[in-house]
C-alpha cells in the first residue's frame, strides 16, 4: 500500500507511536511523489474500503503491481527503510493501518468496520 508526501510520512509516525516503535516494513521515497510504502500480507487490503489517498497494490485477483524495495544494507538512493523487516514473515497490521490512515484523514469509517483481517 502506498501514501504519497507528507500524507504519508504523518500515517507512517503514527504508526510508529501506536505500535510502540515496531509498525511493520515501511519504505520512504525521497523523490518523486516522495511516496510511503507500508508492507503488508498479501490480499488483506482487498475487499476494504479505505481513506482517499491510499494506493492498493495487488488488491484483487489478476492483478499486477510494482512495488519497490531498497536493499537492507548500504545506498539505495531514492529509498531508504523508514522500518525495516524484523523478519521475513512480520508485516504491517492492516486493520491497524485501515483505523490509522481513517483517523488521519477524516475518513467517515467506523473504526470496527472490517476489523478482521
Amino acid at each position: 500500500m502506498r501514501v504519497d508526501g507528507a500524507e504519508g510520512r504523518r500515517l507512517a509516525d503514527m504508526m510508529d507511536s501506536i505500535t510502540a516503535g515496531d509498525p511493520g516494513p515501511i519504505v520512504t521515497e525521497t523523490n518523486g511523489a516522495r511516496a510511503v510504502y507500508f508492507y503488508l500480507p498479501a490480499g488483506s487490503t482487498a475487499n476494504k474500503a479505505w481513506a482517499p489517498g491510499v494506493t492498493r497494490f495487488n488488491s484483487g485477483s489478476g492483478r499486477v503491481s510494482y512495488v519497490p524495495v531498497p536493499a537492507l544494507s548500504g545506498e539505495t538512493w531514492p529509498l531508504f527503510w523508514y522500518c525495516p523487516p524484523a523478519n521475513s514473515e512480520r508485516f504491517v497490521h492492516p486493520a491497524i493501518l485501515r483505523n490509522a490512515a481513517a483517523a488521519l484523514f477524516g475518513h467517515p469509517m467506523s473504526f470496527g468496520e472490517g476489523a478482521s483481517c
